[in-house]
């Protein structure tokens, strides 16, 4: 099957590129409500799920046990730009649970966030694991583990006790069934498991509404989303889609993007949730399908619908500060 085209750049009024995409809205029932694309069809969700990867950390009371609010468990779930505060806030993490960067896992890289990269070429000789995006979210590994026992060493490897757990997780949560068959090695060193969009939708949905979770699973899926809907500068960073979504509609719109091309969301209040892949791994086709997508549930005229329509729809300028184009999203997502 032929994904249709969801984005077209355009220089003047020419169409110069395409990209071609697989996109699904679902309700907390798991019923689709729109789709466009093979949304049965496996990807990678990346980035995306680590809200579900962080569940662990909720449920295991650790948590609890180390004191983390709103901004600990926002980072726990991002992929964030390594800015100053970034990098601080894992640090902090790591050192309530009596340990500190070298249990990290992740690896070490510069920001691609060309601001936050100047920043650290300036006042560091190298990065180190606290400046990788993912330093977050390892950091809740990490702080799960030792509250619960376990030796965090070599907790990004598929036999780990913890990486067992959110398998699980994401399996309960998705409806895949997840294993070596369709595992893959994440960025940052964790396995990642290749699931149908619908079914990664329908996770985040279930997340959104607790439809179909246990209490404790709903509570800990609600305290995520609001703490990630409340911190979103800790989910991403400065001028970052995902931050900056959120900020539209702040405590009605979870967004959280994952590499080559995934994007999802989550609107709890109309108890639906949004996933999508632009087919190239393009960001900027996956930033304009979500944003387009958005945009559907949102009242005409109304101010959040307004401001998601022109970041799905944005003019192109160039470095003379010049229009010569545009990228938008097509009808293949507003039939």
């Amino acid at each position: 099957m032929n994904n249709p085209v969801t984005v077209e750049v355009m220089r003047g009024d020419h169409v110069e590129s395409r990209h071609r995409g697989l996109a699904v809205v679902v309700d907390g029932d798991g019923d689709v409500v729109f789709s466009a694309g093979d949304v049965e069809a496996g990807v990678f969700p990346r980035s995306a799920c680590k809200a579900m990867q962080a569940l662990p950390l909720v449920e295991s009371g650790a948590a609890d046990a180390y004191g983390f609010g709103n901004r600990e468990l926002a980072i726990a779930c991002a992929s964030h730009n390594g800015e100053d505060a970034h990098v601080e806030l894992a640090g902090a993490m790591l050192a309530r649970a009596g340990r500190d960067e070298s249990a990290l896992e992740c690896g070490a890289h510069w920001s691609s966030d060309q601001a936050t990269l100047i920043h650290q070429a300036r006042t560091i000789d190298k990065p180190n694991a606290l400046h990788n995006n993912c330093s977050g979210k390892h950091a809740g590994f990490v702080c799960t583990c030792t509250h619960m026992g376990v030796d965090p060493k070599g907790y990004v490897g598929y036999d780990h006790p913890l990486q067992a757990e959110i398998r699980s997780v994401m399996e309960s949560l998705t409806g895949a069934v997840l294993g070596h068959d369709n595992c893959g090695t994440d960025g940052c060193s964790i396995p990642t498991y290749a699931v149908p969009l619908v079914g990664l939708a329908r996770g985040f949905a279930r997340m959104g509404t607790g439809a179909g979770l246990e209490a404790g699973r709903a509570a800990a899926s609600k305290r995520l989303m609001e703490a990630c809907m409340a911190e979103p500068f800790y989910v991403a960073g400065t001028k970052r889609f995902c931050t900056e979504l959120m900020e539209v509609a702040p405590g009605k719109i979870f967004a959280k993007t994952g590499a080559e091309g995934v994007f999802c969301a989550v609107l709890p209040e109309k108890g639906l949730s949004i996933a999508v892949k632009c087919d190239d791994g393009a960001k900027r086709g996956a930033e304009a399908m979500i944003a387009g997508l958005l945009a559907r549930y949102f009242e005409p005229e109304s101010t959040e619908r307004e401001a998601l329509l022109s970041m799905a729809q944005r003019p192109l300028i160039n470095w003379n500060g010049i229009d010569v184009g545009a990228i938008r999203v097509t009808d293949a997502l507003f039939v």
